[in-house]
């Protein structure tokens, strides 16, 4: 885990606006359409999807972004729209000089891969779509779909507690409050409100049976934020895409049996099975810095709570982030409370 590095870049829209991207791994592209909300620094941070990143890393070059307005893009309060999404992946592949590449969308950015591969068919070699719809209207009731988007806009805290029970139910009590936090960091709660609002509003069936690529449809069984209907839908849609249902309840492919959701990718875009990959522990002393640093505590009151100087506290949370792979403070605190048990 302390190996691998994500390398962050830029890409710019057509109104000259910056989309992030991360790139970790070697070998052909594979890219990532996000689902909801993303933080490419802090993801990276939360141990469960660093491991999954990583697995998907290993014999492709792994490519993820920031869709305008949330993480470490630009901020963006303009209408959302199928059309931004598209010319965010234009922006980031031609950014990256990538012609031809591998897509793997998940939840809303099942549709907006499903649209792009129909749209580009010479860009995809192979798509992959985890947890998503064809048609967004089919997410719950009309009155379910109102009441979420106006606590999400009333009560951004509550609703990204409410929204992390949805989409990780089988998590600990520690990841589930960073993945709360991790939401509120990744965006505003207007931008949410915006994005959630678009996923409902997607359809993408009218372009299912252009898509050429081979195309792997994966949907776990119990998932309550998005119909499994809708999945069976999508490889129905696609003229000969293959459907496999997984068991588990998580929504995010990196929590719950993400072991089950990588393996079916890997074999897919025929790469080798790995090993289980174990995170990188830290030294007792190490630990407890983290923990202090998740207090908020800054590397002067480390030091006086350690009884230590300074100048060692600074070369403690240093040592941290190398052996973790972080650029920043928030990035050690998230790490280390999702640790917490």
């Amino acid at each position: 885990m302390g190996e691998t590095r994500q390398r962050l870049g830029t890409a710019r829209l057509e109104d000259g606006s910056r989309v992030a991207y991360a790139l970790t791994g070697s070998g052909p592209p594979l890219l990532v359409a996000p689902g909801w909300l993303s933080h490419l620094e802090l993801g990276w941070s939360i141990p469960a999807e660093r491991m999954f990143h990583e697995a998907l890393s290993s014999g492709r070059t792994l490519v993820r972004y920031d869709r305008p307005g949330c993480g470490l893009s630009d901020p963006y309060d303009g209408p959302r729209s199928m059309a931004l999404e598209l010319a965010t992946i234009r922006a980031v592949t031609e950014g990256l000089g990538v012609e031809r590449f591998d897509l793997l969308g998940w939840s809303l950015g099942a549709a907006v891969a499903a649209q792009w591969a129909a749209d580009h068919p010479t860009t995809v070699d192979r798509l992959v779509l985890y947890g998503g719809w064809a048609d967004g209207s089919a997410i719950g009731d009309a009155d379910s779909r109102r009441h979420l988007l106006g606590l999400l806009a009333s009560h951004w805290g509550l609703g990204s507690d409410l929204l992390t029970d949805l989409f990780a139910p089988e998590t600990d009590a520690g990841t589930r409050r960073v993945l709360a936090w991790y939401q509120r960091a990744a965006s505003s709660s207007e931008s949410a409100v915006a994005l959630l609002s678009l996923a409902y509003s997607l359809d993408v069936r009218p372009a299912l049976e252009r898509i050429q690529a081979p195309t792997l449809v994966l949907h776990r069984q119990g998932d309550r934020a998005a119909p499994l209907a809708q999945s069976r839908l999508l490889a129905q849609r696609i003229r000969g895409a293959e459907l496999v249902e997984l068991e588990g309840r998580s929504h995010l492919p990196a929590m719950g049996d993400s072991e089950a959701v990588v393996a079916q990718v890997r074999r897919f875009l025929r790469l080798p099975r790995l090993r289980r990959s174990v995170p990188t522990s830290l030294t007792p002393r190490q630990s407890e810095v983290a923990a202090l640093v998740a207090e908020g505590l800054s590397n002067r009151e480390i030091a006086d709570r350690l009884t230590i100087s300074e100048r060692s506290a600074e070369s403690h949370l240093e040592r941290i982030r190398l052996r973790l792979g972080f650029r920043s403070r928030a990035q050690v605190a998230a790490w280390y409370v999702a640790q917490v048990r």
